[in-house]
């Protein structure tokens, strides 16, 4: 099933969603090294797969948002109370909006330190501002900001999913998972 249906997500959605998890954990701890490392080739190549991740992460969600416009999502359960229904929307605005805010402002710090940068080695990444040690300072500390604040989202997210399936015993975690069909 291509498209998603009522009782379950299709498989693109359980793609996108798997895979930029994924991406999201591997991004995680190559940033985590990379600025506990020492300056090194090696945190260089860190920091390198760390932009080219984050920048395949936002190419993936402008993909992943254009199927999520173009298709329904399935209906949460009837008997969820409307404070969870609230909070589950929001939780996954804020995802949505974490996915944007953290690759655009490791851009904007890339480009404000002047470090020319080619993702995956292949497509140059043009600067989106001047360079300006200052900004690329002060948006380095918003990175990090931003980095707590999707680390508690995602605690809250995946502790969501979890109490749905082992406490609730409702089927919010089976539909996303890539093995069930339907």
């Amino acid at each position: 099933m291509s498209r998603d249906a009522a009782a379950s997500w299709g498989g693109p959605a359980k793609a996108f969603h798997w895979v930029m998890a994924l991406l999201i954990f591997v991004q995680i701890a190559l940033g985590l090294m990379a600025a506990n490392w020492h300056l090194s080739p090696t945190q260089i190549r860190l920091f390198f797969w760390h932009k080219s991740i984050g920048m395949l992460i936002l190419a993936l969600l402008a993909l992943r948002l254009a199927w999520r416009l173009a298709s329904r999502a399935p209906a949460l359960p009837a008997d969820m109370p409307v404070w969870e229904r609230a909070a589950a929307r929001a939780s996954h605005a804020l995802l949505y909006l974490l996915m944007v805010a953290l690759p655009v402002t490791g851009w904007i710090v890339n480009s404000a330190a002047n470090i020319p940068f080619r993702i995956f080695y292949l497509v140059p990444l043009p600067a989106i501002v001047a360079p300006d040690k200052a900004l690329s300072d002060g948006v380095a500390w918003v990175h990090r900001g931003l980095f707590v604040v999707l680390a508690l989202v995602l605690l809250a997210h995946i502790g969501a999913a979890l109490r749905h399936h082992f406490v609730k015993r409702d089927d919010v975690l089976a539909r996303m998972l890539p093995w069930r069909t339907r």
